[in-house]
């Protein structure tokens, strides 16, 4: 590597710092003023740079507002990722809790305006659908991973679904009201209800072990037969 590499480039730097200013702008936008009002000018003065700046890194509405959304639901899909999975009492009610969080939060209500526009606005709707998917499936994966949740046990998958749903339906409760005191009841009696589906999911993987244990030990066994 020569010395010329290995500076960093300003000129870069100042490119993805209007970039992301960009970024963030237009959800904060979007979250604050819906679709019809934010336009590209007034994110652009929002993010303090220019409307040929702006239009320089996303050339269309549509480019900008997609980036937007993915930037920030992959900021907070890091986020979870560095919560490695909590161990002990109430392991459980911390992980619905930070899941609920993505629901409640700028994020869930800039996407909300988007998916809306999405649905009247031609040009809009393939990419947000699967920016959707896309976001839908890495923010199950991760509570799978965060909960310990094994879907091969029937009854999991779809109770890790009923959480992310459930965060659908308090995000949207909380666009009108700030109800925090209810959504902590539900998230509590939630928490509850998925540590049972879990312990009976451990319950039930410990014992298709041990009955593969036995089997295996049996004397008649093939595995244990003489050559």
């Amino acid at each position: 590597m020569t010395p010329r590499t290995a500076l960093r480039d300003p000129k870069q730097d100042r490119s993805r710092a209007t970039r992301r200013r960009l970024l963030e702008a237009a959800v904060a936008c979007l979250a604050e003023r819906g679709w019809s009002g934010s336009t590209v000018a007034v994110v652009a003065e929002r993010a303090g740079v220019s409307r040929g700046a702006a239009q320089h890194h996303f050339p269309t509405r549509e480019d900008l507002f997609t980036a937007a959304v993915e930037h920030v639901a992959e900021e907070r899909s890091a986020e979870l990722r560095a919560l490695s999975a909590p161990r002990g009492e109430g392991r459980v009610r911390v992980v619905v809790e930070a899941l609920i969080a993505l629901y409640t939060g700028p994020l869930f209500r800039a996407a909300l305006q988007l998916w809306v526009a999405a649905s009247y606005e031609e040009q809009l709707g393939a990419r947000v659908a699967a920016l959707e998917a896309k976001i839908g499936r890495e923010t199950h994966r991760m509570a799978v991973e965060l909960l310990g949740a094994d879907e091969s046990v029937p009854g999991v998958r779809e109770a890790v679904q009923g959480l992310l749903d459930m965060g659908r339906g308090l995000g949207l409760a909380n666009l009108l009201t700030d109800d925090g005191h209810r959504r902590e009841r539900v998230v509590a009696q939630w928490a509850g209800i998925l540590e049972g589906i879990l312990a009976a999911q451990d319950s039930a993987l410990d014992s298709a072990l041990d009955s593969a244990q036995d089997f295996t030990q049996d004397p008649g066994h093939p595995s244990r037969a003489v050559s």
